[in-house]
């Protein structure tokens, strides 16, 4: 995580972005997406997937690897960077020859690898050592091409599962249960901390609101498995389709009862790739621009006690709406598509509501999934495929976003007005959301 904290928009009473509509995105990128790395394919190492990533990101922008003068290299690996055996991974045996004889380019591949690893890389100036997710990687480069930090930004982020297992980071990777946590992890909690948080919100929702967890979250998880085989790229599509069925759902492992395992997303090896230019310069690019905005980062709202409540959770949520909507100069009527985070199916109908998105209010979340959210539809909700239909690469949001506003979504595309999107990678109370658009305000 990067030490600066200036160019963070984590309040509400900011106001509209000062740089709104002055950055684009002209390019993306998407690495194959495994289940695992299976040790041998050294061109399918993480640092590899970081290259091919970035070279497709370049091409679909038209940029050449010498025009980028800014590289934001995220070197989270998504094990956590503190605490824990999970974050010091390596293999057990010895390391393989360079570029590939240290943690460097298998578990986590910096900014310093890739310029000396990726042709072409020549004109850098402005790489910073460290990143923020990339929830508030694309609003830091973004806000770095706006403050004419750099004019080609590229923004790269990993997806490690070298284990092929679902690793987690920070506390919830630690080897001791101190505090607090000394109550809940010895009991499983260290893995499944969020999935309990959200888990128990929906039971309060769905005692408050006359439904189940079954009826509130299979159409949103099928709905995402459909979507996501339309993406190309992504997991399923490119691996072997889930099949997964309303039948296969209900009858799927729990995990923290009522929710299964579809509830989660699957992790996988992958790197996503953005290139980020000034809105002067991204007329003459390849591709039609999708401008900025507005960003935002920071959190809604906190737990008074161990776990956040269903009313907690919609505050906090609402405040996150607020921060995204006065940031861009948007209203709930104004967002075309909407792709906030999933990667626990219990963040989906929560922001659905707080954000109102077409008209849908507190408690109007179980009746709205029973219409038509597909792509094809009046309601098309996730028409990304999320990381529930695309696996857990966390830049299916931000794709879907930006090919959705091009207009090259392909089966995906909706059939509604596609002018204005919001994505995110923010969960839980994260704030870290993105507002893109198809033409400048």
């Amino acid at each position: 995580m990067t030490t600066e904290t200036g160019w963070r928009r984590d309040r509400k009473g900011l106001g509209v972005w000062p740089h709104q509509g002055k950055v684009a995105i002209t390019g993306w990128g998407m690495s194959p997406v495994d289940r695992r790395w299976d040790g041998v394919s050294m061109d399918r190492t993480l640092g590899a997937f970081c290259i091919l990533a970035a070279q497709r990101a370049l091409e679909d922008a038209g940029v050449s690897p010498e025009e980028v003068d800014g590289l934001l290299q995220c070197p989270n690996n998504m094990a956590g960077a503190n605490g824990g055996s999970s974050a010091s991974w390596g293999p057990y045996r010895p390391y393989f020859p360079p570029p590939y004889d240290s943690e460097d380019g298998l578990t986590v591949v910096t900014g310093k690898w890739m310029l000396n690893n990726m042709p072409g890389l020549t004109g850098v100036t402005y790489a910073p050592e460290a990143l923020p997710d990339i929830g508030e990687g694309l609003g830091f480069a973004a806000e770095a091409v706006a403050t004419g930090k750099c004019e080609v930004a590229l923004y790269i982020y990993t997806a490690n599962n070298l284990e092929g297992r679902y690793r987690r980071g920070g506390d919830n990777a630690r080897d001791y249960a101190e505090g607090p946590n000394q109550w809940n992890f010895p009991w499983g909690a260290n893995t499944l901390s969020l999935q309990i948080d959200g888990t128990i919100c929906i039971q309060q929702y769905c005692a408050r609101y006359g439904t189940t967890w079954e009826e509130l979250m299979a159409p949103l998880i099928l709905t995402e498995h459909r979507n996501g085989m339309m993406t190309s790229w992504g997991f399923y599509a490119t691996n072997g389709a889930s099949g997964l069925t309303t039948e296969d759902y209900l009858a799927s492992r729990p995990i923290a009862w009522p929710a299964r395992i579809w509830d989660y997303d699957r992790p996988v090896n992958a790197a996503g790739a953005f290139v980020l230019t000034t809105a002067e310069r991204a007329k003459d690019m390849r591709q039609k621009p999708v401008y900025v905005l507005n960003h935002n980062q920071g959190r809604g709202n906190v737990a008074r006690s161990s776990y956040l409540t269903l009313d907690e959770w919609m505050v906090g949520k609402r405040n996150i709406a607020e921060m995204v909507y006065e940031g861009s100069g948007l209203r709930a009527q104004d967002v075309d598509i909407f792709n906030p985070y999933d990667g626990f199916s219990p963040f989906m109908p929560l922001a659905l509501e707080a954000f109102e998105w077409h008209g849908v209010k507190e408690g109007e979340a179980k009746d709205f999934v029973k219409g038509d959210i597909s792509v094809e539809g009046p309601h098309p909700f996730l028409s990304g495929g999320g990381n529930l239909g695309c696996g857990r690469t966390r830049t299916a949001m931000y794709i879907d976003g930006i090919e959705q506003l091009r207009g090259t979504a392909g089966a995906r595309q909706v059939n509604v007005k596609a002018e204005t999107a919001v994505v995110a990678y923010a969960p839980a109370m994260s704030a870290a959301y993105l507002t893109l658009a198809s033409s400048p305000p």
